[in-house]
């Protein structure tokens, strides 16, 4: 299993009262088709969807419901970018890019992430999704992770990434899924080819992501290393991390 095909996230219920609350001009209505994910009848959405991408191949609503069930997270990301670059003042445009900002922020790369916030604060200032955020406690300093927000380690090894002991500074962020069992697949992968590797679970914004972490390494330049020899079996697009973020 590659880090290509991991979720993105589910993350509907919040999306759910958002948009029952505010009602616009709208040339397909997919909030019954949100309720049914929300249900856990995601895989009867999925077959009307591509009903729906036939003649509707222009809504940003159903390019929305597209990216919420799509599970190629990098795939995802693109639907997204696109409603927010194509149909700014659609009524999905705010919720494709807090998504986005979600994404970068379980992933570490909150730089990416900051960015995302920013335009999200600046471009949709009644957005919703902003409280959320700061519900949340992700606003504005997401660089400083909360003790209780630190990893849940899943899978055999029962350390988490702060614990590994001895001159280990570096690891391998290999991707991040919302279903555990894609998170468990990868990791499987991993250890039948003899590397060391780990899963730590993180909250961001009511959805538990399991991030997969491969390798410990002494200096950046093994790391570094090591990442293209991974990407390129595995065929994965990690990055290199500190140990202790």
């Amino acid at each position: 299993m590659s880090s290509q095909n991991f979720k993105l996230f589910y993350f509907i219920s919040p999306l759910l009262i958002i948009l029952s609350i505010n009602t616009f001009p709208q040339d397909v209505n997919i909030i019954p088709y949100l309720k049914q994910i929300e249900s856990g009848k995601a895989e009867d959405v999925r077959y009307d969807l591509m009903d729906l991408k036939e003649r509707n191949p222009e809504s940003p609503s159903v390019m929305f419901l597209d990216g919420v069930l799509t599970e190629n997270g990098q795939k995802a990301l693109l639907i997204y970018q696109n409603i927010v670059d194509k149909y700014p003042n659609s009524k999905y445009a705010d919720a494709a890019l807090y998504r986005i900002y979600s994404y970068y922020y379980a992933l570490g790369l909150y730089e990416s992430a900051s960015k995302k916030l920013s335009l999200l604060i600046n471009n949709y200032p009644a957005s919703p999704y902003i409280n959320i955020a700061k519900q949340n406690q992700l606003l504005i300093s997401p660089d400083i992770e909360k003790e209780e927000d630190k990893a849940t380690r899943y899978g055999r090894d029962q350390q988490t990434i702060d614990d590994v002991s001895g001159s280990y500074k570096y690891t391998i962020q290999a991707g991040a899924f919302s279903n555990r069992e894609n998170a468990r697949s990868l990791q499987d992968n991993f250890e039948k080819s003899g590397l060391y590797s780990q899963i730590i679970a993180k909250q961001v914004a009511g959805t538990t992501f399991h991030i997969v972490y491969v390798g410990r390494f002494v200096t950046n330049d093994e790391a570094e290393d090591f990442l293209r020899t991974i990407n390129t079996k595995f065929n994965l697009t990690g990055r290199v991390v500190t140990i202790n973020q």
